[in-house]
């Protein structure tokens, strides 16, 4: 891969993390500018024109929601990398409408990783060729479960991810595994059908909308599949925008239960989990 360096603000209220961010992104080759507030940030943003943005959301004067919001309304797109505290669905899904492209955890990542999402996107090859080579990668290790470094002792549970949404996918299977759960990905519908026939879940959470086949016929194939185990398989379907049709459909297909990913943190899903297991 390639190498490029660039223009980067990092907009992070905390000292220290700033410090050795912008230490280590220095170190590449990256010019770098730091913002500790949001207000100054986005006045950065306008006047300095990035290559690309690190930004914190919990800030002072100007929060990072405020920042995205105001780069929408001049029109400015520049890629915005969210730096967060928590990480929740909740958080993802509306930093993603506001245009941000990638999502780090400030529990999670070390500097190491922060250069390496920067240089992913900032490599000469086009954004097309990138998604490629991710599909292939995640088609090589198609059957193997993620591992977290800190992970809980295993508590024999494996689960079945199906959404193609990278930000919300690597956030939740991130959280899974570190709380022990043995966590299968897919991105799609007939990546799905293989790992499930292969892997035998314990229980599979469903996005509905994806490339391909969607999660409805999913849930149709693994309710007809020839073996009993896998038909009975507990189901938890990822709603969009939990609109009542798409959950009726779902539930009388044979979906188990459901989560609105607006709504849901990664706290509740573990609940649902365990819920269905009958766990609790």
């Amino acid at each position: 891969m390639e190498n490029k360096t660039a223009r980067i603000l990092l907009v992070e209220d905390e000292e220290a993390l700033a410090d050795v961010l912008e230490a280590k992104l220095k170190k590449e080759g990256h010019e770098l500018k730091v913002s500790y507030n949001g207000e100054d940030g986005y006045e950065q943003i306008k006047n300095w024109k990035p290559d690309l943005i690190l930004l914190d959301i919990v800030m002072p004067k100007m929060d990072g929601y405020e920042v995205l919001e105001k780069m929408n309304e001049e029109g400015i797109k520049i890629p915005v990398i969210i730096i967060s505290n928590s990480g929740q669905p909740v958080e993802i899904e509306k930093t993603k409408k506001l245009g941000a492209i990638d999502h780090l955890i400030k529990t999670q990542f070390d500097p190491k990783e922060v250069v390496d999402k920067v240089q992913k996107y900032l490599v000469s090859s086009s954004k097309n060729s990138g998604q490629e080579e991710s599909n292939a990668s995640i088609e090589e290790e198609v059957i193997q479960p993620r591992k977290e470094e800190g992970a809980k002792k295993s508590i024999n549970i494996k689960v079945m991810l199906v959404e193609d949404d990278s930000f919300l996918r690597d956030i939740c299977a991130k959280k899974l595994s570190k709380e022990g759960f043995e966590v299968y990905e897919a991105i799609d519908g007939e990546e799905a059908l293989k790992i499930v026939d292969k892997v035998k879940p314990d229980i599979v959470l469903l996005d509905i909308i994806l490339p391909a086949i969607d999660g409805f016929e999913v849930l149709e194939k693994i309710r007809s599949n020839p073996n009993p185990e896998t038909q009975k398989v507990p189901i938890i379907m990822l709603s969009n925008l939990g609109q009542k049709d798409d959950i009726e459909k779902a539930l009388k297909i044979g979906a188990n239960d459901y989560l609105v990913k607006a709504h849901f943190n990664t706290e509740e899903i573990i609940d649902k989990i365990k819920k269905e297991l009958g766990k609790e």
